[in-house]
């Protein structure tokens, strides 16, 4: 369920209460000058009674208040070793001369004052790390590194997602003409092939289709037999159940770190709604602290261009665009922007065509082909933008544009307009061996009514 997939550096490993300093550590700075002789020397024998954790030399999280009192800091320690900071372990003291025994309270003085000068010197340290960090602050654009730079190994994390309460409020809202045909069957019926029967004509009533109706009817007169349901809420669960199962293979997130530029092709028929998806696509990467580009590869639709351009006036993003120009040199400009500016997102909006246009398709091509050029492995991510409303013709939509230019994702627009939402179903059992994953859904025109697909959230909204 989340759009985005960030790459980040593993976490270090937490050391071992116990361990030496020195072993987990790099070697430590020169002493300062007020420090007593009993810290400066390494080898002075009263330092060996202070047990300092191996984790107080090690670099502190950039939220650590550096001017933190010492016995307000007990949150700091507990995050290296577990239950707190680990307590000294008792040794006797001993003097510099041959191991002779020293008064017990001159010894426990000693210690006082090396553990204070110690904290001192810590202290000290971390208000030095925090000036120097203040000093260099970091772009938020860059605070993410591209793998091509990042040193070690990454792992892939998903993406930080805002409340989904009033998204999930707006999908609901959105999917009722198609939830409405089959919320109401389940009140107040017995579970028999009546209930079947007017599920089956609901089903196909929402653009599921006759092959993935069949399927499911199967599937949940299966469940209801083999778990013995015999309450219609029962079934209605078993339904969602079954949708969820079938839906999550097209539940996926976007990598936007694994390629900088990451080159993003969209394309469409006419009327789906690419710009506008594209508007808000750029959205949602500039809240990941993305640069984005755009390029205005729509050159046949009369004010395509001012029309992109407003969306990026409106995320502060650039646009390249050419008066009556190729769309694929349009792409290729745009490419070879990114790579010299290091921006992390290009998106390169098309033309709307129909499947049947040859001479677009032929052009769609090109425009891959070229991106293929300006940088290689570009377009990383070609997605579809699907109109809601138009069911189950979205299938030969995506069947035809995948031939074309090898689909990666798509983008399902309008659902809140239309009572055809099964055909989302139909979608994910048509092409259950090659599944292209529905990477966002969108409800509305507002510019947060473009979210993430979840497979359990549309299931719900769908069976209501």
């Amino acid at each position: 369920m989340f759009g985005f997939l960030r790459r980040k550096k593993p976490a270090e490993p937490e050391a071992a209460p116990g361990t030496a300093a020195a072993e987990a550590s790099p070697p430590p700075e020169a002493p300062p000058a007020d420090l007593p002789a009993a810290v400066a020397a390494p080898a002075a024998a009263p330092l060996a009674s202070v047990q300092t954790p191996a984790s107080a030399t090690a670099p502190v999280p950039t939220d650590a208040a550096p001017t933190e009192p010492a016995q307000a800091r007990s949150g700091f320690w507990s995050r290296f070793i577990p239950g707190g900071r680990a307590a000294p372990e008792p040794t006797t003291p001993v003097t510099p001369e041959e191991g002779a025994p020293v008064d017990p309270g001159e010894a426990a003085a000693i210690e006082a004052e090396a553990a204070a000068a110690a904290e001192a010197a810590f202290e000290q340290d971390e208000r030095e790390r925090a000036a120097r960090e203040a000093a260099t602050p970091m772009p938020a654009a860059a605070a993410v590194p591209s793998p091509a730079t990042a040193a070690g190994p990454l792992e892939l994390v998903p993406a930080a997602m805002p409340d989904r309460k009033p998204w999930l409020a707006r999908l609901k809202q959105g999917l009722s003409r198609t939830s409405g045909n089959l919320a109401v069957l389940f009140v107040g019926v017995k579970v028999d092939e009546a209930l079947f029967e007017e599920l089956e004509t609901a089903l196909i009533t929402s653009d599921t289709g006759v092959e993935t109706t069949a399927w499911l009817l199967s599937s949940l007169r299966e469940r209801v037999r083999r778990e013995r349901l015999t309450d219609a809420m029962q079934v209605k669960a078993a339904l969602r159940a079954l949708l969820v199962e079938l839906l999550t293979p097209l539940e996926r997130p976007i990598d936007i770190d694994r390629a900088e530029p990451l080159v993003m092709m969209i394309t469409g028929v006419n009327g789906a709604g690419k710009t506008t998806s594209i508007g808000k696509l750029a959205r949602h990467l500039r809240h990941e602290g993305k640069t984005v580009l755009l390029a205005a590869g729509d050159t046949f639709r009369a004010a395509a261009r001012e029309q992109l351009a407003q969306w990026g006036s409106r995320n502060d993003v650039e646009v390249i665009a050419q008066q009556g120009g190729d769309p694929a040199a349009v792409a290729f400009d745009a490419v070879a922007a990114g790579i010299a500016r290091r921006t992390g997102v290009v998106m390169v909006d098309t033309a709307g065509r129909l499947p049947t246009q040859t001479h677009l398709m032929d052009e769609l091509r090109k425009i891959r082909r070229v991106t293929a050029k300006a940088m290689d492995g570009a377009p990383h991510e070609v997605l579809l933008v699907l109109d809601g409303n138009t069911g189950q013709n979205m299938l030969a939509q995506v069947r035809s544009f995948d031939d074309a230019v090898q689909l990666t994702g798509l983008i399902v627009t309008k659902l809140d307009g239309t009572a055809k939402g099964g055909a989302l179903a139909a979608l994910a059992h048509t092409r259950r061996d090659r599944p292209i994953p529905v990477y966002f859904i969108g409800v509305g025109e507002g510019i947060d009514d473009l979210q993430a697909f979840s497979a359990e959230e549309f299931a719900a909204a769908l069976v209501g």
